[in-house]
């Protein structure tokens, strides 16, 4: 078997590994994944946004779309059914969206102390989709943030307010009131978006633009 590998690759020439193999394509893999889960992110943001009474035509500029894309999400949508609007309230208590509000928070952090805050790393991971949220995932997110905060927390009192709020409602659980629509994608990206706004500007994301 060696001699043949060395037949294919070359006299004196060493296989590559599959170890190495792994090591080169995982950068791609990661960037080719975090690409197609953005991308169906876009097409639900798409459809959150029609829902709130956003033109097609607006959609398609900040999309970067053209607009007979954009049409063609909106109409596939309206055709599965009556729209379910998203509440844009920050306060709101299922996971993905108390998720999205501790990955706001701990942004903030990160880019307030950079490579000094001890969420930085993970922050950075879950940008670039190296990093999910899994349970053990947010439970790690939530001690680095908690760090953060007593390292910081004379200049950080509306992130210590949101983080504790968060944290209470991710320890105790809200019961009943269902499934609120929209995916728990959705919901965790638009979280994130409102708490960043509320951290540094005090703004809210508007329903209807």
């Amino acid at each position: 078997m060696a001699g043949d590998q060395r037949q294919r690759h070359g006299s004196g020439t060493p296989a590559l590994s599959e170890a190495q193999a792994a090591r080169l394509l995982a950068g791609m893999n990661e960037a080719i994944r975090a690409g197609e889960e953005m991308r169906r992110l876009r097409t639900e943001m798409i459809k959150v946004l029609a829902d709130l009474g956003w033109t097609q035509e607006r959609i398609a500029r900040l999309t970067g779309m053209s607009q007979p894309a954009v049409s063609k999400q909106v109409i596939k949508h309206r055709d599965a059914g009556p729209p379910q609007p998203l509440g844009l309230a920050l306060g709101q208590a299922d996971p993905p969206w108390l998720e999205g509000r501790l990955w706001g928070v701990a942004e903030d952090i990160a880019e307030t102390y950079g490579s000094a805050a001890r969420c930085r790393p993970t922050v950075d991971a879950l940008a670039r989709g190296r990093q999910r949220f899994t349970p053990e995932n947010v439970d790690a997110l939530r001690r680095l943030v908690e760090e953060d905060l007593r390292r910081y927390g004379g200049e950080l009192a509306a992130h210590r307010a949101a983080y504790d709020e968060v944290s209470r409602a991710l320890d105790v659980p809200s019961r009943g009131g269902g499934t609120p629509p929209g995916s728990a994608s959705v919901r965790r990206t638009l979280a994130h978006r409102l708490q960043l706004d509320r951290l540094r500007n005090g703004d809210d994301l508007p329903a209807v633009p």
